[in-house]
């Protein structure tokens, strides 16, 4: 139930540096989350067009969506954390990453042919 997607204009990282972000993302999610990890997932794009403050240098966007609410200090140590991730795997910039956080009622988010409200 917990979502992070990161989209990237960076070029393709090789398959083991995607493969440790995603675990990274998977298990800090998790814990700033509070749920278990086996209902985390994650998802990476690279190579995707976008620009930031006009220009085209690397930039990111991150999606994370879960069932519940999120609280003023979980986002902001999340924000912390995964900037700090991206900029050290993939070398774009905390002032080059936007982070969107959403919270989802259960009934809206669905998992094997049922939803969880």
């Amino acid at each position: 139930m917990p979502l992070i997607s990161v989209q990237t204009s960076v070029a393709q990282p090789d398959a083991d540096t995607v493969k440790h972000l995603l675990q990274a993302l998977s298990t800090s999610l998790a814990t700033h989350v509070g749920k278990p990890e086996s209902y985390v997932m994650t998802a990476f794009n690279a190579d995707v067009p976008m620009t930031f403050g006009g220009t085209f240098d690397p930039a990111c966007y991150i999606e994370i969506k879960s069932v519940g609410s999120f609280q003023p200090s979980q986002t902001q140590a999340m924000t912390q954390a995964f900037c700090q991730m991206v900029s050290k795997t993939l070398g774009v910039p905390g002032d080059r990453t936007y982070i969107e956080f959403a919270d989802a009622q259960g009934y809206l988010w669905g998992w094997n042919g049922r939803t969880f409200g």
